[in-house]
């Protein structure tokens, strides 16, 4: 088969050719978004799952269909070691932005951006670098919204300022943050308060968040009411239909076609992941010789995509890890199976030493990403099939 032609794209983050398996998700956006249009409270969106599982994908998608209304939005993507003021800044300098060329108010929106440059001017820096940095605001700050430097009451003044923004203009904003989870305490005990306030107000702004499946857990133990809060939606694998669909589709678009029993393998191999249904898919196409795909072709190319998965998916997560990380996840994977959360003190049973003295390898393990806190007392890997990658190359 033409490689160029290969229709199949394994990339972190890359919309598949053919976005199967979501459309619940994407149709309850689109309730909210027209809810939030007609004045109607509603609440913010959080996306959760392992990774894999095509939350970035979806969490675009959302993006695509709030600006399609004309909405204005921004994304940033979360890091342990960077608070939310400035990316939240420029996220929200971009939405705002995008909806003023519609305004002829720009005195309104200038007073706003105002504001917003004060807010990301609060930023914690050295001195050194607060003289350096600006956010890119080309108006002066405005002093007394959202610049007390505490960022709970700060964010909501920001927030329901730019609400008013939006309201006044008639149309909406929406900010997507990736990778939720790794926000601090604080920033997390931020975002739930303003989207409270949001909420009650029937303000035209809402946040819509994705990361790891512990998300929820981490926003209620931030504010209790976190789990009322937001509307939850659990991504995961997708089912035969719809991961026979992710491969289907596009192969038609280029006239080639799959026998029943090449989808029956694909779909064992991949086991509905949507990450790994494009890398199996991209694989066998590359090998196969002709139309239509058949079992054969998808035997023959399955080393090939299980070798470009233990480097790139896999591989490179396990080279962030310390040898006593190693031995860690090395125990989970020998007793949870494939993926499902183990007990820690399992764990610990296992490796022969006390629980507390694994705290520093499973707190490392939880902050570079690799596992997550399931329930208390337990540990699940955030990649699928990674107990099995480390039983292969232990």
């Amino acid at each position: 088969m033409d490689p160029v032609r290969n229709p199949y794209a394994p990339g972190a983050g890359q919309r598949p050719p053919e976005l199967a398996g979501r459309a619940k998700q994407l149709d309850a956006f689109d309730v909210v978004l027209e809810r939030i249009s007609r004045g109607r409270p509603e609440r913010s969106v959080m996306l959760t799952g392992l990774r894999g599982v095509g939350k970035t994908v979806l969490l675009n998608q959302l993006r695509s269909a709030a600006r399609a209304r004309d909405w204005g939005t921004g994304k940033l993507e979360a890091r342990p070691d960077q608070e939310l003021r400035r990316p939240l800044a420029s996220a929200l300098h971009m939405a705002v932005r995008q909806i003023a060329v519609a305004h002829r108010n720009l005195e309104m929106v200038d007073d706003f951006l105002g504001i917003l440059k004060a807010f990301a001017l609060r930023a914690t820096v050295d001195k050194g670098m607060r003289e350096r940095w600006q956010p890119g605001i080309d108006v002066p700050a405005v002093t007394g919204r959202a610049d007390s430097g505490d960022i709970e009451i700060d964010l909501v003044e920001l927030l329901m300022e730019a609400a008013q923004v939006a309201r006044d203009i008639g149309v909406g904003i929406a900010i997507f943050i990736d990778e939720m989870q790794d926000l601090g305490p604080a920033d997390i005990s931020a975002i739930c308060g303003a989207c409270h306030e949001l909420s009650q107000e029937a303000a035209p702004l809402i946040v819509v968040g994705a990361g790891l499946p512990h998300l929820p857990a981490v926003l209620t133990a931030s504010k209790s009411y976190s789990e009322r809060l937001f509307s939850y939606h659990r991504i995961d694998r997708l089912d035969r239909d719809s991961a026979d669909l992710a491969l289907i589709a596009p192969a038609e678009r280029e006239e080639v076609k799959f026998t029943s029993e090449a989808l029956d393998s694909l779909y064992l191999k991949a086991d509905g992941y949507p990450y790994f249904v494009q890398a199996y898919g991209k694989a066998t196409w590359d090998l196969a010789a002709q139309s239509p795909i058949t079992v054969e072709d998808v035997e023959l190319a399955a080393p090939a995509a299980e070798e470009e998965l233990a480097v790139g998916f896999f591989g490179s997560r396990y080279e962030r890890a310390t040898p006593a990380e190693r031995e860690y996840m090395r125990a989970m994977a020998e007793l949870s199976g494939d993926d499902g959360p183990v007990a820690t003190a399992a764990i610990a049973k296992e490796l022969g030493r006390r629980p507390a003295s694994l705290s520093p390898a499973r707190d490392g393990l939880i902050k570079k990403g690799l596992i997550y806190s399931a329930e208390r007392g337990t540990i699940g890997f955030t990649v699928p099939h990674f107990g099995r990658y480390l039983r292969s190359v232990a």
